[in-house]
């Protein structure tokens, strides 16, 4: 059972690679940096567990569970790798934004849509702003909207164009999107492997085999429509369940805040037979 196990572990990490690879020869990442973030991956992990299971995170400790030597584990240890945490809550916030500007009757038009803004007022852009992104500036949240075309700046004000934001405009926090959500989802595999059924979370997909080729924009734009609406419904929900800003962990009889995600993708087998070399 366990070789069973083995060998269905080698081979989903090699179907997980094969893309992640992709990303990387496509953005001129060679092998060896690849493998040295894999090995610093191994002892922050390593450490982390340890930390977990109230044990004293030993370099003598993570070099017996990774196999590396204990000078590698020390030096990987400390490696210090930017972990993109800015550019998650720039993303992070920006959703929230966009989403708040979908549901948020303050700023809805007389027919439930998002209206256009006036940079500022009660019901303005600036006031959007300043209750759903935290302290992020209005100006620097316009600008990341701007450029990933989520919004454009007319003369009646700041109008929605794209009612998901996704900074396609800007490839490094396209990037950081890969780290996080990717992650987000292995670690909801991982959950659901290693707990009981009454325990695991949520994590369906639909797929069919047999749909015509023709059928796939129809299908795209279904999909994209549902799914939108889903996350909307999601994210009111969720926003009624927020804790202020200001009571964040402030002391230790204070609600203990959490962060929570549900994603949706869409994937069919042509999104990467046209990609270039």
């Amino acid at each position: 059972m366990k070789d069973d196990a083995q060998t269905a572990l080698i081979r989903a990490i090699l179907r997980l690679l094969k893309p992640l690879a992709r990303v990387m020869l496509h953005h001129g990442m060679a092998y060896g940096s690849f493998a040295e973030l894999a090995r610093k991956a191994f002892v922050d992990e390593s450490l982390d567990q340890l930390q977990r299971s109230g044990k004293r995170g030993s370099i003598s400790s993570v070099a017996a569970m990774t196999g590396l030597t204990r000078k590698e584990a020390s030096r990987l240890a400390t490696l210090d790798v930017d972990s993109g945490l800015e550019s998650d809550r720039r993303y992070n916030r920006a959703v929230r934004v966009i989403t708040a500007w979908t549901v948020d009757p303050r700023f809805l038009d007389d027919k439930g849509e998002p209206a256009v803004l006036a940079i500022q007022g009660t019901n303005g852009f600036e006031a959007l702003v300043k209750d759903y992104s935290g302290d992020v500036p209005v100006a620097a949240m316009l600008s990341a909207l701007e450029d990933s075309g989520t919004v454009a700046s007319t003369n009646g004000g700041v109008q929605l164009l794209d009612r998901a934001y996704l900074p396609t405009q800007t490839p490094a926090a396209s990037l950081d999107i890969l780290g996080s959500d990717v992650a987000e989802l292995i670690t909801t595999i991982d959950h659901n492997l290693t707990h009981p059924k009454s325990e695991r979370v949520f994590q369906r997909k639909v797929s069919n085999g047999s749909v015509s080729e023709a059928a796939l924009g129809a299908f795209r734009q279904l999909s994209t429509q549902k799914s939108q609406e889903l996350l909307e419904e999601y994210h009111a929900w969720l926003v009624e369940h927020e804790i202020a800003s200001e009571t964040h962990d402030a002391d230790e009889n204070t609600e203990k805040h959490r962060y929570v995600s549900v994603g949706i993708y869409y994937y069919d087998d042509t999104l990467h037979e046209d990609l270039t070399p």
